[in-house]
């Protein structure tokens, strides 16, 4: 057979591809000493290794066989598959809202490029339609796509850019604003987002998937179609994250850009509200608020941009040891501001008080959050953290300390006048500080435990 027909394998698995007359798109049952598999013989990335054969099971699913498991193999049918997202005009409908999407990356209505083993995006309004034709249902889409990157190249000049790109969407009288972005920093951007646009009288919604669109289980589709419902009809007008709620397709969840963060590696339901409720639900009908106070929705142009942002600030994860040359080296290599994320209610050790006077003497503004993520630091309770506040590091509330960080960056890029940086930093401007956190703002499950399993097998995960 042609070599057209093996595309990617090479070495040993080439081989025994061609010992069982089976190619690449090939419909065929492999025998195993793990089992039978049945389904398609996918390309192989050129970039991988000999030992294995690609196939999407009759699951939909993508599975790796060791050649060293197979016994024998048998194609029972042929069809080339073609993976490109068919393109199609976007329509346009009188009197739907206008939405645009920023593209900066991630999975968002993507396919895979089994050449390569990498995910491309569909972006441009004819793929999204292709791909998600429920989205002409929702509002007039138009795309413009202002990076490709994954979510951890992601960081101030990207925050930037995408801060002046949404203000002259506004100016130019978009009704809402989605930003298709990476997962992993979804909640990073969102916070720098928050500062650097206030008073937005549109949605500014944050999307993202857990899972590729060329997967079953994806949340790409659904995720897209409740974030143009959010930005185009719904009345929140802030920075929000929308993922998916329960692991489920029932809805999905408004996240404040503020107060929320990724808590799963993989789970659908990764992003959650931390110290609060969430906003809003939203299903394809329409959001619901949950939270009472937001900023609304108005018909006016107005929004505040504020595109700055000190790169020399870090963040410090403490744990039990750590020597003082950890905050000495950020000094060293001119950092202006260090986030700590210390132990119970804001605390290290006595060892690190030294680097810490020195790091404060030279003008480097110091704050502290909680490791717990959950809570206040509250440094006036013990004499760890009254003689940290007396060496110079302030607390910092119930700030996320992913949140701090970015808060800090935006503040330092501004000013460094250390009043100024305090009356900053501390001043809320969208509930990363809050002043209670209420009782169901913290819910954590223990399997195991009889009343848990009793309440889990009422609700949906």
């Amino acid at each position: 057979m042609s070599e057209d027909f093996f595309q990617g394998y090479k070495g040993a698995s080439l081989e025994v591809l061609k010992k069982y007359n089976v190619r690449v798109w090939g419909q065929a049952n492999v025998n195993t000493t793990r089992g039978i598999f049945q389904g398609t013989i996918l390309p192989r990335s050129e970039n991988d290794d000999d030992q294995h054969i690609v196939m999407k099971i009759i699951t939909g699913y993508n599975i790796g066989v060791d050649i060293a498991n197979i016994t024998e193999m048998h194609e029972t049918g042929y069809k080339k598959a073609n993976y490109k997202i068919p393109e199609k005009e976007f329509p346009y409908t009188e009197g739907f809202p206008k939405v645009k999407l920023i593209g900066t990356g991630g999975t968002i209505a993507s396919r895979l490029d089994y050449r390569t083993g990498a995910v491309i995006p569909a972006f441009s309004p004819g793929e999204l339609y292709g791909a998600v034709p429920e989205l002409a249902d929702i509002c007039n889409l138009t795309t413009e796509k202002v990076f490709a990157v994954f979510s951890e190249n992601m960081g101030p000049e990207q925050y930037k850019k995408l801060a002046i790109a949404i203000g002259k969407e506004i100016e130019n009288g978009i009704d809402g604003i989605i930003i298709g972005h990476g997962t992993d920093t979804l909640s990073h951007t969102a916070a720098a987002l928050t500062f650097m646009v206030q008073n937005s009288p549109v949605p500014i919604v944050l999307v993202g998937s857990q899972r590729s669109s060329d997967r079953p289980s994806s949340d790409a589709a659904l995720n897209l179609m409740h974030a143009a419902t959010a930005a185009g009809h719904g009345n929140i007008a802030e920075v929000m994250v929308c993922m998916f709620g329960p692991t489920s397709d029932e809805y999905g969840l408004l996240h404040r850009g503020t107060r929320v963060r990724k808590m799963h590696s993989s789970y659908r339901s990764t992003f959650r509200t931390i110290g609060d409720v969430p906003l809003a639900s939203v299903t394809r009908k329409g959001v619901v608020p949950i939270k009472p106070e937001y900023n609304h929705r108005r018909k006016d142009r107005n929004v505040t941009i504020l595109p700055y942002f000190e790169e020399k600030v870090a963040i410090i994860y403490y744990y039990p040891n750590m020597q003082p040359d950890m905050i000495d080296s950020l000094v060293e290599n001119g950092y202006k501001g260090i986030i700590i994320a210390g132990t119970g209610l804001g605390h290290v050790n006595k060892p690190l008080y030294p680097a810490i006077e020195r790091a404060t003497a030279k003008g480097v503004h110091m704050f502290m959050c909680v490791q717990t993520l959950w809570g206040y630091a509250h440094m006036f309770v013990y004499d760890t953290g009254r003689d940290l506040m007396a060496k110079g590091v302030i607390p910092a509330m119930n700030m996320l300390p992913e949140t701090a960080y970015i808060k800090l960056g935006w503040v330092l890029g501004q000013t460094t006048d250390p009043v100024k940086v305090r009356e900053m930093m501390l001043k809320p401007i969208n509930d990363e500080i809050t002043p209670r956190e209420p009782y169901n703002g913290y819910l954590i499950y223990q399997g195991g435990v009889k009343e848990v399993e009793e309440f889990i097998k009422k609700v949906h995960k």
